[in-house]
């Protein structure tokens, strides 16, 4: 009953995402309407973790195997393709990297400003006794704490 009950929940704002999707007049896909209100249901706790944990991490653990239709696609379109093969190409992997960089920049930005509130709070900069570094690691999306494992040395 438990699983019945996530995937009715994430079943349930992926049909809200397609409603909006159909009446809001903006060039947004469905999926993206989803994801963005199953964010807020979660940064808001009015879905916790918990109510769709296990059923996330078995579509998470079965979405390669989604992308096979979508390859067999492109396999047997590939004469339409072949045209735009090299731009396309071109394009995916230039994305790709770009894709890795800004999102390794962005990591280290989150784990400068985590480690430089831990520096301050360990050397005495937090007057009133509270932990800042735990309040920024501690501050991801859906209540999920984010923490340096404790044998990591410190750069």
């Amino acid at each position: 009953m438990k699983y019945m009950k996530q995937i009715a929940i994430i079943f349930g704002v992926t049909c809200i995402g397609e409603f909006l999707n159909y009446f809001l007049p903006l060039p947004v896909p469905a999926s993206i309407y989803g994801l963005i209100l199953m964010l807020v249901l979660l940064v808001t706790h009015v879905v916790k973790i918990e109510h769709v944990d296990a059923v996330g991490t078995f579509l998470v653990e079965i979405m390669p195997m989604m992308f096979i239709p979508a390859g067999v696609g492109l396999v047997t379109s590939f004469g339409q393709l072949r045209p735009v093969l090299f731009p396309v190409l071109v394009i995916t992997v230039v994305t790709t990297f770009l894709v890795m960089a800004v999102t390794g920049k962005v990591t280290d930005a989150v784990i400068g400003k985590a480690s430089s509130a831990d520096a301050g709070a360990a050397a005495g900069g937090d007057p009133d006794g509270s932990n800042a570094a735990e309040e920024i690691s501690g501050a991801s999306l859906c209540g999920m704490k984010v923490s340096k494992d404790e044998d990591q040395e410190e750069v």
